[in-house]
């Protein structure tokens, strides 16, 4: 057992508002250079519809991730001779337009125009050719289901669903998705990339790009199935979400996170055994990967995980974090948040608490939380093939546990009575009842954000690595 820590993410969709002030200060700080204006490293999206990049859920089109044949898992653009094949030719990259052509305003326009009954315009021009360009697309462009009942139609996630029933006035549905790189255990765009500039760090598990090493092939864009790796055409490097690691070394909330008005994120390190992750990502059926994942995260109040974990030279911190972690008791231990297309098989570690919604038609007389459930607006198969592969299961036990907490604490609140009856049914305790209700509705930002920090002295020489990384200017 090679016990190692990962710093890890959960959003609770049933709380996020899409102000999009997550994405903002992620943009203002880690993407305003030249050639990284179209690159939304945190991004919210609205569902249904077919997100940013275009398709980027549609791995027949992308060919992202990885696949398991004969239990052999391989990456489903191929290996490294399909790759040296290609290697001046990536059919499977996205087109710029797929996110959108950065543009900006011919602002002279304004200053320079001649006295005139009509107010000037200021025309639209892309910011990589400087011509006159029409805006067609964005990373918001189907925001609050704007134009949805056109792209939809291609949303994936109505897999075995009529999309078009679904899409109609008097059933459609919404709900927010924010998106940031997965930092997955198993992440397709490190093993995609052929000059083997993208690692995982080993001391946190967060995933980057080496700028040094990069030579611009762009196979981990393509690798990615989640698309969070973006090119930079003007430096001719790729570029993605840091997890805003100089924070998290001290003890710091990611930007987005730290701003999110909705307090709908939560950030903790999590214990794997890194020796089970090809066995868990090579699992023969694509629903069974997301049990698999859930067997390699360790307890870490279980004395024999925590005696190995020291043995091989864990920080006491991380030990600590991982015990405190609210990304371990909402995701393993009251199995109420669900890593997005475990189908992929990259393992991803940003995972997401699945939203309630209002019913379409309330009856009295049903007593089954199975009719409930098939009675929301947001149909369970949609949440289903969004975070579970498919398997309407475990998201079922998912959303019984939160509608069981939603009537426990109305009978606590409003009825002046515990009424632990519908707690019983789901297997949660009063007290642990009482945590999740703290956890998600009344957390504090030490509840919500437990982030050892990193210590770095005796590691290496840090005058010398002074000014040695991050971005370099183009």
């Amino acid at each position: 057992m090679r016990i190692r820590a990962q710093i890890a993410m959960v959003m609770n969709l049933d709380k996020c508002i899409g102000c999009h002030t997550c994405s903002i200060p992620c943009k203002h700080v880690w993407t305003t250079r030249p050639g990284a204006e179209y690159m939304w490293f945190n991004n919210v999206e609205t569902k249904p519809g077919v997100g940013y990049p275009r398709r980027w859920e549609d791995q027949n089109v992308y060919r992202g991730g990885w696949v398991a044949d004969r239990q052999e898992l391989h990456l489903r653009a191929g290996g490294r001779v399909e790759k040296l094949l290609k290697i001046f030719h990536n059919p499977d990259l996205p087109a710029i337009d797929e996110y959108y052509s950065p543009w900006t305003y011919d602002y002279e326009k304004l200053i320079s125009s001649p006295l005139r009954s009509q107010q000037p315009a200021a025309r639209p021009v892309s910011a990589i050719t400087g011509e006159r360009t029409e805006i067609t697309w964005g990373p918001s462009w189907e925001d609050d289901l704007a134009g949805v009942n056109t792209t939809g139609l291609e949303d994936v996630n109505f897999k075995d669903l009529d999309a078009k029933a679904y899409l109609q006035f008097k059933d459609v549905f919404m709900f927010y998705l924010p998106r940031i790189c997965e930092h997955c255990l198993n992440p397709a765009c490190v093993g995609s990339c052929p000059s083997g500039a993208l690692y995982k760090r080993e001391e946190d598990g967060i995933v980057l790009v080496d700028q040094e090493r990069c030579r611009g092939w762009r196979y981990c864009v393509s690798g990615c199935p989640y698309k969070k790796v973006y090119f930079n055409w003007k430096a001719g490097r790729s570029e993605k979400c840091l997890f805003c690691y100089p924070r998290v070394e001290s003890g710091l909330p990611t930007l987005c996170a730290q701003s999110c008005v909705g307090r709908i994120r939560y950030i903790g390190p999590v214990l794997y055994d890194a020796d089970r992750i090809m066995d868990a990502a090579s699992v023969a059926d694509d629903q069974g990967v997301y049990e698999a994942q859930l067997a390699i995260l360790l307890n870490p109040h279980e004395p024999a995980v925590v005696d190995a974990a020291r043995s091989q030279g864990l920080p006491e911190n991380f030990l600590t974090a991982a015990q405190a972690s609210p990304v371990y008791k909402l995701a393993v231990e009251w199995k109420v948040a669900f890593p997005p297309h475990p189908e992929f098989r990259t393992l991803p570690m940003v995972w997401y608490v699945p939203p309630l919604s209002p019913m379409v038609q309330w009856d009295e007389k049903r007593e089954s939380c199975a009719d409930v459930l098939d009675s929301m607006r947001i149909p369970v198969k949609y949440l289903a093939n969004l975070l579970t592969a498919g398997d309407e299961a475990p998201l079922r036990a998912g959303l019984k546990r939160l509608m069981a907490l939603r009537d426990y604490m109305r009978s606590v609140r409003v009825e002046n009575r515990a009424d632990a009856a519908a707690l019983e049914a789901v297997g949660l305790s009063e007290s642990a009842a009482q945590e999740m209700y703290r956890l998600l509705a009344l957390a504090k930002y030490a509840d919500r954000y437990v982030i050892p920090t990193t210590s770095r002295e005796g590691s290496e020489d840090l005058h010398n690595a002074r000014g040695c990384f991050g971005f370099s200017e183009p």
